[in-house]
């Protein structure tokens, strides 16, 4: 974008005379001449110029010292109530009217300035009133930056073409499911050779006793010895995914060792380490297997049913409301990938530091509502802090690109949105509203509600008009995560969402 100045804004009322004053009230509401100066300083920041001419100014100080003059509870030494000549309430007086004068004149220019300008802020801007004068001569003058939501146009977000992951579950997925959900109330037990086969072989769901030595090169960064694994698709570390264990991990026997490739994040404490693969080798020490509990009537009630029969029929449904999330996340990837790709903008590093932990909490409130555990949540957490800068600047592309949907739409949430969305919230957690809203309240999070549910009303526009290619759900993309709370390389790791250190003056300067 070009630098522009913009023309001053005319004023609409007349101009008092000599002898004809506006009342006090109009003078108040009296449109501000200024000319506003855009300059673009940065990715969504914009330096702001206001230059405010004198007449409206003049006339507010006017009418505030002819208040003065007048105010019969105003004291002024040697001078009966109301007594006082102007000249020397004037005198007396100047500095605090002109500072009362001046923070109305600002808060009025910013007012007009919203309303007259397509500005966006996303953050307040920085202003400092304390460093704004009004001139005895001349305009009032101020400057300052913000940050700004960024401008693009948006093509046509009707009719778009998305692939839909669909899957009919099975009572095979259910049992699976079911066996899941159970493990952490079973026993972990020495798994049993396969017939004909001479030692226990690791398997998807078992569990692997492995001692694991990180290397970069010849270069040996890390040890850790007797970690409990379980075999899954992807291992998250602390500070690194292992995409492939499961591929790289299945078969191994008690004695062998197997080398795991490990994508370290973002936040590891050797800056050279950064986003780098490494290899693990993991020395199988044992695989053991969980012997699942028996399902009676109290395990039935950990899950707020009453029967094996209840719990198969809920997990079912969860599934199903699972598969509805991937299906919205997979059609926000899309409208992203075939909207945002029409126009290309940056986010500043700031602002995406500072919105990383919001975004994170959010996707907590998605997966949640989804019906997802905590020990999967953590897991998919896990995913995401591994790159957060990254993943909260996906995330705000999509929360503009829904939002300028939903102003162009005219969509908007009001107060039974609200109290809905609440209402569902309690009736999932078996809670009371009124708690679920303190909350909400408490953990600051009802803005947070709020723009999901804007985002959610502009994704259902967009997947009520889109065109519909079914796929098979990617099972090995959609679950399948294990944790450790090992690090993959040691050290402290960094918060790539902290504001940076400010520089301290060497010894001797100032």
């Amino acid at each position: 974008m070009t630098d522009e100045t913009q023309a001053p804004t005319p004023i609409t009322e007349e101009a008092p005379t000599a002898t004809v004053e506006p009342p006090v009230e109009e003078a108040k509401n009296q449109k501000l001449t200024q000319a506003v100066e855009f300059k673009d300083v940065g990715p969504c920041k914009k330096h702001i110029k206001v230059t405010i001419e004198r007449g409206a100014i003049d006339q507010k100080l006017q009418e505030k010292f002819k208040e003065l003059v007048k105010d019969q509870e105003m004291v002024v030494a040697g001078f009966r109530p109301g007594k006082a000549p102007r000249k020397i309430v004037e005198r007396r007086f100047r500095k605090d009217v002109t500072d009362q004068i001046k923070s109305e004149v600002l808060l009025q220019s910013l007012e007009q300035l919203a309303e007259e300008h397509d500005v966006a802020p996303l953050s307040p801007p920085n202003i400092d009133p304390t460093k704004i004068e009004i001139p005895n001569d001349g305009p009032m003058i101020y400057e300052f930056e913000v940050e700004v939501r960024p401008q693009f146009d948006l093509p046509n977000y009707r009719g778009l073409k998305l692939k839909r992951p669909v899957k009919t579950f099975t009572d095979a997925d259910v049992t699976k499911e079911l066996q899941r959900l159970l493990e952490p109330y079973g026993q972990l037990m020495p798994k049993p050779a396969a017939s004909g086969q001479g030692e226990p072989t690791a398997d998807d769901g078992d569990h692997v006793i492995v001692d694991i030595t990180t290397k970069q090169g010849v270069r040996v960064l890390s040890t850790a010895t007797e970690v409990k694994v379980r075999v899954s698709p992807k291992l998250a570390f602390k500070d690194g995914v292992a995409e492939k264990f499961g591929e790289q991990i299945k078969g191994a026997k008690a004695g062998e060792t197997r080398n795991i490739d490990i994508t370290l994040s973002d936040a590891v404490a050797d800056d050279a380490l950064r986003n780098q693969t490494v290899q693990a080798s993991f020395l199988v020490k044992d695989v053991k297997t969980v012997q699942l509990p028996e399902i009676t009537h109290e395990l039935c009630h950990e899950f707020g049913v009453h029967s094996e029969e209840q719990l198969r029929e809920l997990i079912r449904r969860v599934l199903d409301r699972r598969l509805e999330y991937e299906q919205r996340q997979a059609a926000r990837r899309q409208v992203l990938a075939q909207i945002g790709a029409a126009s290309q903008w940056d986010l500043p590093q700031d602002l995406l530091m500072r919105q990383s932990r919001n975004a994170l909490r959010r996707r907590v409130t998605e997966m949640r509502a989804a019906g997802m555990s905590d020990e999967e949540i953590n897991g998919q957490m896990r995913l995401l802090q591994q790159d957060v800068v990254s993943s909260t600047a996906l995330a705000l592309k999509e929360h503009f690109v829904l939002q300028k949907i939903a102003e162009v739409e005219k969509l908007e949430v009001n107060k039974d949105d609200i109290d809905s969305e609440i209402q569902r919230l309690a009736a999932q957690y078996d809670e009371s509203p009124r708690r679920i809203r303190a909350r909400l309240e408490k953990d600051d999070m009802m803005d947070s509600l709020e723009i999901e549910l804007i985002e959610r009303k502009s994704l259902d526009l967009v997947l009520a008009n889109a065109e519909y290619e079914d796929v098979p759900l990617d099972q090995a993309d959609g679950g399948g995560l294990a944790t450790v709370e090992e690090q993959a390389v040691p050290g402290e790791m960094k918060d790539p969402t902290a504001a940076p250190a400010e520089d301290k003056p060497a010894e001797g300067q100032g």
